[in-house]
């Protein structure tokens, strides 16, 4: 039974090397000394890359000036109640060709897990201005706050909302009196 043991580590040990090889831009940003944990490949082989977020800004600088010039996607996700929150960021390569001339978009996807205490990030909006709305809308919905964002408020909820719907932590109120609704 140990030897089974051992022949499973080891071969999670050469997969993970060998995503590691398939994965282009984390050498890349590696090599130029941006600090990152490689999460592996989601299902439709996207690598997955994990940062503090002191080190957003000038790793999505990073990944602009290597051509990840579209912001596909940004949400915030909850890891669990009482576990970290997550700002999640889908990034495309888009040429004035279109896909970069191939049959494959290059993408990558960014995560910084936050803390439920002090749940603050950088926002990229000055890099990438799709993420005006998105950021707001996690902000809405998750309570992550985007320091920088331009115009930061709840788009989803009303202004004086208490708490933040989608984190598993909350409690949903029994009702919600509207007040100068006419």
């Amino acid at each position: 039974m140990a030897d089974n043991t051992l022949d499973k580590s080891t071969q999670t040990e050469a997969a993970l090397a060998t995503t590691e090889v398939s994965a282009p831009i984390s050498q890349w940003l590696t090599s130029n000394g941006f600090d990152h944990e490689f999460l592996g490949l989601d299902h439709q082989g996207v690598p997955i890359l994990k940062i503090d977020r002191q080190f957003l800004l000038p790793f999505s600088t990073a990944l602009y000036a290597y051509g990840f010039n579209y912001l596909m996607c940004q949400c915030g996700y909850d890891a669990g109640a009482g576990d970290s929150l997550v700002s999640m960021y889908h990034l495309a390569k888009i040429t004035d060709e279109g896909i970069n001339k191939s049959d494959r978009l290059e993408e990558v996807r960014v995560k910084v897990f936050l803390p439920r205490v002090d749940p603050r990030c950088p926002s990229v909006y000055w890099i990438w201005k799709t993420a005006d709305w998105q950021e707001r809308e996690t902000f809405d919905m998750y309570g992550i706050v985007y320091e920088g964002h331009p115009n930061l408020k709840r788009i989803l909820m009303p202004e004086d909302w208490i708490g933040y719907p989608m984190r598993k932590d909350y409690v949903t109120p029994d009702f919600y009196e509207l007040q100068d609704a006419y």
